[in-house]
C-alpha cells in the first residue's frame, strides 16, 4: 500500500477535525490501495492568511513535514471565502503559495462561502440524521446562502449546529456526490485532492 501525505492548512476549529476526515473520504473514492497520511493540520486565522509572508510561512513548515516524511504528497490550503470572490481570492493566495514554495505540491481551495455550504448542497442525505428533519432539503443555490451554519440550526430547532461538534461528524455522512452536483466549490476541492494524490503516485 503506497503511503501519500497531505499536510493541510485550515481556517477553522471544526476543519482541524472535520478535513482529515473528508479526505480519507475522497481518497478512498479515488484509488483505494493508498494510505493517505494525515497529520492535524495546522490552523490560521483570516487575518494570518491575508497577511504578507504568514501563509507562505505556514506552507513551507507543511511542505518541509511532507518532504522529511520520506513518502511523497503535498499541501493543501483551505479556508472559507465568506464574502470574497473565489475566483479572484483563491488564485491570488494560490500564486503566493507556489512563489513562496516553487518545489512542493500544493493547491489552494475556498469553500464559497463557507465549508457548511457543502452541507447545504447534500442536505437530503442529512435529512434525519443527528437532529436534521426527514424532509429536508437543499436551498436552491446552495453557495448563495450567506450563513450556511444558521441554515442548518434553523433546520435543527432547538439544538443549533456547532461547528466543533457537528461538522467532523456531518463530513463523515453527507453525500459528496450530491455536494459535487450542487457546490462548484466542493468539485473543485475534490479535483484539487485527486491531482495532490495523483502527481504523488507519479513521483514515487
Amino acid at each position: 500500500m503506497r503511503n501519500i501525505m497531505v499536510a493541510c492548512v485550515v481556517e477553522g476549529h471544526g476543519e482541524v477535525t472535520a478535513v482529515p476526515v473528508l479526505l480519507r473520504r475522497i481518497a478512498a473514492e479515488i484509488e483505494p490501495e493508498i494510505y493517505l497520511d494525515l497529520p492535524a493540520p495546522y490552523r490560521v486565522g483570516r487575518s494570518q492568511v491575508l497577511r504578507p509572508g504568514y501563509l507562505e510561512n505556514v506552507v513551507s513548515l507543511q511542505a518541509d513535514r511532507v518532504a522529511m516524511s520520506g513518502g511523497s504528497g503535498g499541501v493543501l490550503v483551505l479556508i472559507d471565502a465568506d464574502d470574497s470572490c473565489p475566483a479572484e481570492l483563491g488564485p491570488a493566495l494560490q500564486k503566493r503559495v507556489m512563489a513562496a514554495r516553487p518545489d512542493a505540491k500544493a493547491a489552494v481551495v475556498l469553500a464559497n462561502r463557507e465549508y457548511e455550504a457543502w452541507f447545504l448542497a447534500a442536505a437530503a442525505s442529512l435529512a434525519g440524521r443527528r437532529g436534521f428533519p426527514e424532509d429536508m432539503s437543499p436551498p436552491t443555490s446552495p453557495e448563495a446562502v450567506r450563513d450556511a451554519k444558521g441554515w442548518l440550526s434553523k433546520r435543527r430547532g432547538a439544538a443549533p449546529y456547532k461547528e466543533t461538534a457537528d461538522q467532523a461528524a456531518l463530513t463523515a455522512v453527507f453525500d459528496m456526490w450530491a455536494a459535487r452536483r450542487g457546490s462548484p466549490s466542493f468539485d473543485k476541492l475534490w479535483r484539487e485532492a485527486e491531482r495532490l494524490i495523483r502527481a504523488a503516485e507519479e513521483a514515487d
